[in-house]
């Protein structure tokens, strides 16, 4: 249990940005139309507050079922990336932790976990901080979601809440800007993620994403 609070711990700065991110996401998905009971399923199924927010508008735009379903398939994708770099230090767990992980598997418990295995390395209770971390963004943002939901349009629009989204993701990415590969994949795919932001279906965030990998990869095989 000492490692699943200390997860809970690590994971306790980035959930200042994650409630009022919730709280945005809620009144969105009144405002498109979707009943509440769905809004709240939503937070409990698909659990990726990117896609949530992309299907809320798709959907307020009448967009067909298959352009939701393909557009947050395109952006989850960099969950394949998180997946990809945290496999070596769970691959030894059994099924069920391995399906209860992969579903708490987001941005923010992402970086805050792969933070924690990078610093320790392999530990028998390794999982419990994942878990930990995991469980305490997953709660926040059920209850914040429910929150935007029920209240709605109530929410004064003067309130900067959409400013707490970049804030969260800039204090993600910060811990781990250590050495030149790492700071020149971030400033690379940011740039291409800029430089292409108005492609179709959020294709310039994966573009972003290969960029970023190849500049560091690239970097770090020459060191």
């Amino acid at each position: 249990m000492k490692s699943f609070w200390a997860g809970v711990r690590a994971e306790s700065p980035l959930l200042i940005g994650v409630f009022p991110f919730g709280l945005i996401y809620g009144a969105l998905a009144i405002g498109a139309g979707i009943s509440p009971a769905a809004a709240q399923m939503m937070s409990s199924i698909v659990f990726a507050g990117s896609a949530q927010f992309i299907a809320a508008q798709l959907i307020h735009d009448a967009a067909p079922g298959l352009v939701i379903v393909l557009t947050i398939a395109v952006v989850n994708l960099r969950h394949m990336l998180y997946s990809a770099s945290i496999a070596p230090y769970i691959e030894h767990l059994p099924a069920r932790w391995k399906t209860l992980l992969a579903y708490l598997l987001t941005d923010e418990a992402y970086a805050a976990t792969i933070i924690h295995y990078e610093e320790e390395g392999f530990t028998p209770t390794g999982h419990w901080f994942f878990f930990g971390a995991g469980l305490a963004l997953w709660t926040t943002w059920q209850v914040s979601s429910a929150l935007g939901i029920f209240l709605g349009a109530a929410l004064p629009s003067s309130w900067p809440l959409d400013f707490a989204i970049p804030i969260t993701f800039i204090a993600m990415v910060m811990p781990v800007l250590k050495d030149k590969p790492i700071v020149a994949a971030a400033v690379s795919a940011g740039t291409v993620a800029l430089l292409a932001y108005s492609l179709p279906f959020k294709l310039g965030l994966i573009l972003a994403a290969l960029v970023g990998i190849f500049t560091g990869t690239y970097l770090e095989n020459r060191e």
